[in-house]
Order: C-alpha cells, then sequence, then structure tokens
C-alpha cells in the first residue's frame, strides 16, 4: 500500500531486472484484470510487473467528487517513486486508462520506454460531435448506477460522468510524445459493436493516433470484443513482449 495525497493505493508488484512493466485496466475494472499475464509475462521478459488498483477500484482508497485523469496520474507516478521506479517503464493500459496513459507520457516521457494502448481512450476520438454522443449514450448506465452507487464500478460510472464533456474536450488535445514507441491495439469489434457510426469513429482515431506520431504501429485485434485482455491474452502478452524486446 503506497499513500499520496491522504488516501492508499494497492500496487501489487512481481520483482524483475531493472525494466517495468505497468499494467493499468478499463473503467470498473481493478488490477485482477491483468492476474493471469502476470506470471507468464514476467517469466517471458524477466521485467519488474506492476499492476494497481485506482482510487476507488479494488483494494485502494475511494475518492470522492468527480474522477480526474490528473489525481490518477498523480495517483501512478507518486505510487512509481515510492517504489524507486523512475526509468525504464512500459505502459500497458486498457480502455479508460488510456487517458491515464496520454497524460502520463506527455508529462513524464523520461520515465518511458515505451507503450501497449489496449482499445485505450484516445484523444482523436473525442470531437465536439463525438462527446454528446457518449453522454447521451452513458445516460441510462449512469442512471442505473446511482440506485446503486457504493458498488465500485457503479461509483466509477458516475463519477467519470461528473464532468465528462471538460474533461474530454481538454483530452481531445493531448499529445503524445514522439519519444516514447507506443502500439496501438485496436478490437473489431470496439466498445460500440452495436452502433456503426462510433465504431467506426473508434477504429478511425486509433488509425490516426498511429499515424501522428514515430514509431507507433496499429494493431486491429480481429474478432475480439473490446476485452481484449479477455479475448486475446495470447496477442496482448506478444505485442508487450514485442515492445520490451525492442527497447531492450
Amino acid at each position: 500500500m503506497i499513500t499520496n495525497d491522504g488516501h492508499r493505493l494497492a500496487f501489487h508488484v512481481t520483482q524483475g531486472n531493472g525494466h517495468t512493466i505497468v499494467l493499468d485496466s478499463g473503467g470498473g475494472e481493478d488490477s485482477s484484470q491483468w492476474k493471469g499475464l502476470v506470471p507468464e509475462l514476467h517469466a517471458n521478459t524477466g521485467a519488474t510487473v506492476i499492476t494497481y488498483d485506482r482510487a476507488g477500484l479494488g483494494k485502494s482508497d475511494a475518492v470522492p467528487g468527480p474522477w480526474k485523469v490528473e489525481s490518477a496520474v498523480g495517483d501512478l507516478k507518486s505510487g512509481l517513486e515510492q517504489l524507486g521506479v523512475t526509468k525504464n517503464v512500459t505502459l500497458v493500459f486498457h480502455s479508460q486508462a488510456g487517458e491515464v496513459a496520454n497524460y502520463f507520457a506527455k508529462e513524464n516521457p523520461k520515465m518511458l520506454s515505451g507503450a501497449v494502448l489496449v482499445d485505450a481512450n484516445l484523444p482523436p476520438f473525442f470531437t465536439d460531435e463525438e462527446i454528446p454522443r457518449l453522454v447521451a449514450a452513458t445516460q441510462p448506465q449512469v442512471d442505473a448506477a446511482k440506485k446503486n452507487p457504493d458498488k465500485p464500478e457503479n461509483r466509477q460510472l458516475i463519477s467519470t460522468a461528473e464532468g465528462f464533456t471538460p474533461a474530454h474536450k481538454a483530452f481531445h488535445k493531448v499529445t503524445w510524445p514522439n519519444s516514447v514507441p507506443a502500439t496501438v491495439m485496436v478490437s473489431e469489434k470496439t466498445p460500440f459493436d452495436g452502433s456503426p457510426v462510433d465504431a467506426q469513429r473508434w477504429h478511425t482515431a486509433a488509425a490516426a493516433f498511429a499515424q501522428d506520431g514515430p514509431n507507433r504501429t496499429l494493431v486491429t485485434v480481429t474478432g475480439s470484443s473490446h476485452e481484449v485482455p479477455k479475448d486475446r491474452p495470447d496477442l496482448v502478452l506478444k505485442e508487450i513482449e514485442d515492445m520490451v524486446a525492442t527497447q531492450h
């Protein structure tokens, strides 16, 4: 357990060599999302592997009020520094955690040697046309979550919905540092399997992000839902290992 800004966060560390792989989960998920991958990833790379629970999830303390990506970035950086990790980090971030990855990379490029963004939220997706569609589409889920607000995934959904529009207008402007290589894994079915318009925009955004700088690779995960770590753990493992091998 590490403490940052008055709350405690759970970090799970499998100790290895001088390289570190950090895995972060999607919205409503905690570090258990990665438990099946960690032993194999550690065995195949020799790296230190870290998973952690963002505030309000898993064993980490909840923080009241709207979800703020800046706070999540601060939690992660403080946790890594308290664990003595300051360089040679590869990020592996899924879905909502893609927002944490983008802000973290922008602010701390020298800590990173690469990233694998697994069907992750990316800035190009959150246009002025798309944000209102997302707000409208998720409103029924938010209303349902408010009936049981103490459930961790419901609490995160509610807190993410607060201030969603201004937060994602700001996220749309975030730029990834050219010094950090990135593999962009995008699922074929996307989080919007029932909406062809949104699914196409998701794919277009991933391609735009991959094309917008050097050392970026787009990987389309054929047949996979948004839950790529569950549907294709073999491919996620391969892409992480390839990224680590390329950097070392």
